[in-house]
């Protein structure tokens, strides 16, 4: 486990093991260490603390910064985690629409992190249900929750039903659920021969109860009377039959006359009769018509369900399409969007949005340039023998290389070897490109010419170089600084360029040195010269938030000075400088080839002219410095 990352000072890893106190919760152990967090397409990975506790992780700025509270938390519960598919550092949490990128320093510590966090929800879930046992779990009945009866509900108990409690409800629903004109007429005859029924009902009810009680004490004096008789011997018949007295059969006469059609209440029992059988046959009748209404508006309703399972269909399939669009997309601008092998925006949109970024700069870059230009800097020139020497640091002898090999090669007239592409021609401004490529990374050599009237090979050098100035015209760079000064005319210089998203944003480490190369002969000019190349620095190493792209440039510039009229003296209309801009650029990263050549031949014309215009804005009406 590294320095960054450690358990809580209250325990080691056995913390994580659950301990039960009486009255208290168990104790699950805390896990910290650095992350590098993906904050926007801007300031990309940052170095966070990250704090996994309770079954919530919390990120701060920095471990001295926890007093302050969390920049922002994450219940992991309901979270997700998802190890990267091709970088072993990285992991992804996400929780909803919230997703976290966060990088490790390498694969183990990444294993350490998702082992801790998994460990944390295993715990905690164990926990939950641990204490649920000791709760109340509810579970939901299925059936009322579906809207369909239980089989309960279903069951016919032996108690009567009242007609009035179950056909209310119908009734109640019926003349709302069906809107044509004949059915509800249909309805409302049904609930007119409902309550004629229930009455019907009611009165039967009445009459069957008196009958009961009836032949209940009918056989209660039946009894009574065979108590007293019970001496007497009754009359036998050959068949075995046995036949009571008389006073059996008054008791007869008694029930016979009681059960007469109106003698109970004064009830007609055979009209009753007769009444319900007609409702019965009503309601029967209309249940028909009902029915038959129903049946013809079947065809209809059908085609509307249908019609509605169709637009709920097509529905679905929107929504679950724009789900898997917005889970793609979501998150655009994160990681898994920026350059990279594995990117997921294709090489049009990557174009489109450095373009889009690059256009945007250059708008800013307007904006601020008359601002730039009313600021009057100046630097004091050192005299020129200073350029003459490379000079006595560590580098001398590999700037010196450099400047041989310049002199040799890049002075050299490209316009009719087949190998180089005539990219771009303005005026007197000519853009050539080589094209390479090295293990599918971009390592065109680019090779411009240019003529400027007015300025010297001496002043244009003294621009490109000095530090001072760099700020004037260079729009690409967020920040720089000398990392190290190596002599009056050479010095090693850190640079961050601005981040092009969805580029990745880089800086690059060089050594910046300025020389005067003297002619052979009288009739050639001197030559000046500014190269730049990469080394590496140990106040200046690379970091996980940019690329280091390596560098090998060169502005060499040749002044040609015209006769003057007469005996005039030499002013700037007679001087041209001749420009040859070489620069050799290895981007690093994974940028599309097609991108990083579309974006060369923008870039580079517009370089070039801008930085001329800046040197003649700042020369004019100043003495010529040869």
């Amino acid at each position: 486990m590294s320095d960054n990352q450690s358990w809580n000072s209250s325990g080691s890893e056995e913390d994580l093991e659950p301990r039960e106190e009486p009255g208290h919760p168990v104790g699950i152990g805390e896990f910290s260490g650095v992350l590098s967090k993906w904050t926007n397409y801007i300031h990309g990975w940052q170095d966070r603390w990250v704090v996994l506790k309770n079954n919530t992780l919390s990120y701060y700025k920095s471990q001295d910064e926890t007093e302050y509270g969390c920049r922002g938390s994450l219940c992991l519960t309901k979270a997700v985690i998802t190890p990267h598919e091709f970088d072993e550092c990285r992991l992804d949490i996400s929780v909803n629409d919230s997703v976290w990128y966060l990088r490790a320093q390498d694969p183990e510590h990444r294993h350490q992190w998702i082992d801790s966090i998994e460990l944390h929800r295993s715990i905690r879930e164990g926990r939950r249900e641990k204490g649920g046992v000791q709760g109340t779990v509810i579970i939901p009945p299925p059936l009322a929750d579906s809207g369909y009866g239980s089989e309960s509900s279903l069951r016919r108990h032996g108690s009567m039903l009242s007609l009035t409690s179950a056909t209310s409800g119908y009734s109640a629903t019926s003349t709302s659920s069906f809107k044509g004109h004949s059915l509800r007429e249909k309805l409302a005859e049904m609930e007119t021969f409902r309550d004629i029924l229930c009455r019907q009902v009611d009165t039967l009810q009445k009459y069957f109860d008196s009958c009961a009680d009836a032949v209940s004490k009918d056989e209660l004096q039946r009894d009574k009377i065979v108590e007293d008789d019970e001496d007497d011997f009754p009359n036998t018949r050959t068949d075995g039959e046995f036949l009571h007295n008389n006073n059996n059969n008054g008791s007869k006469e008694k029930l016979f006359q009681s059960l007469s059609p109106k003698g109970i209440n004064g009830i007609d029992f055979k009209g009753e009769a007769i009444t319900f059988k007609a409702t019965t046959a009503g309601i029967l009748a209309t249940l028909s018509h009902c029915i038959d209404l129903m049946v013809k508006r079947e065809d209809s309703w059908q085609k509307r369900v249908d019609k509605e399972m169709e637009k709920r269909r097509r529905i679905e399939e929107s929504y679950k399409s724009a789900l898997n669009e917005l889970k793609k997309k979501s998150h655009f601008g994160g990681p898994d969007y920026e350059e990279g092998p594995n990117s997921l925006i294709n090489e049009d949109e990557f174009f489109d949005a450095v373009e889009a970024a690059l256009d945007r700069q250059d708008k800013i870059e307007e904006q601020c340039q008359t601002e730039k230009t009313r600021l009057q800097r100046s630097s004091p020139v050192p005299p020129g023998d200073v350029y003459s020497s490379t000079g006595t640091h560590r580098f001398s002898d590999k700037v010196e290389e450099m400047v041989q090999s310049h002199m040799t090669y890049s002075l050299q007239d490209v316009g009719g070897d087949a190998n180089w592409q005539l990219v771009v021609e303005e005026g007197e401004m000519k853009v050539y490109r080589r094209e390479v490529e090295e293990n599918g990374i971009v390592l065109d050599p680019l090779k411009a010419t240019h003529s400027v009237k007015g300025v010297t090979g001496h002043e244009v050098c003294h621009y490109f170089w000095d530090t001072a100035y760099r700020n004037d015209w260079e729009t690409t760079i967020e920040n720089f600084n000398v990392v190290e000064t190596l002599s009056d005319n050479a010095a090693i210089v850190y640079q961050l360029h601005k981040r092009v998203w969805p580029a990745s944003q880089r800086d690059v480490l060089y050594l910046s040195a300025m020389r005067k190369v003297l002619a052979n002969n009288e009739n050639d000019p001197d030559t000046w010269l500014v190269c730049n190349f990469s080394v590496d620095h140990e106040d200046a190493q690379p970091s996980s938030r940019c690329v280091r792209a390596k560098i090998n440039i060169a502005m060499i510039c040749q002044t040609l000075v015209s006769p003057p009229e007469g005996d005039k003296e030499i002013s700037r209309d007679n001087i041209l400088c001749k420009i040859t801009y070489v620069a050799n650029v290895n981007p690093g990263g994974w940028a599309p080839a097609s991108v990083l050549r579309a974006v060369a031949k923008r870039e580079y014309p517009k370089f070039l002219k801008r930085f001329t215009s800046y040197v003649q804005d700042k020369t004019a009406g100043k003495p010529i410095l040869f």
